[in-house]
């Protein structure tokens, strides 16, 4: 079955760049017509959409955050890449990477990984 796993810094520091990368396996992130996608969850909040990558590489971001957004992808290593740019404090939240489906997210997500911004 198709596995997604959320790698990166647990600690960024305010005003830099956040990067995370979600490895796939069992399925590849190009096969018709599957999207990839970043969903954060803040403290005590909802889960927020941050964006996608669609599995012809088109990227489409949440209007809130596509000014500091953006998300790439390495086919050959099957995974997916976030940079958030100019991180706060608010950027603090637990980060999922999870496949894509029809009109919205569906059931295969990652385990979820913490990021906090250090002040």
């Amino acid at each position: 079955q198709v596995q997604l796993q959320e790698s990166g810094p647990g600690l960024v520091e305010p005003s830099q760049t956040l990067s995370l990368t979600c490895t796939v396996s069992g399925g590849s992130i190009t096969e018709n017509y599957y999207y990839w996608a970043w969903i954060r969850q803040p403290p005590g909040k909802g889960l927020e959409w941050i964006g996608y990558i669609a599995y012809s590489g088109e990227a489409y971001y949440s209007p809130s955050l596509k000014s500091r957004t953006s998300i790439s992808r390495d086919t050959s290593k099957n995974q997916f890449t976030l940079h958030l740019t100019s991180v706060t404090p608010e950027d603090k939240a637990v980060y999922f990477c999870a496949r894509g489906e029809g009109v919205g997210v569906g059931d295969y997500w990652g385990q979820g990984t913490q990021v906090t911004v250090s002040s």
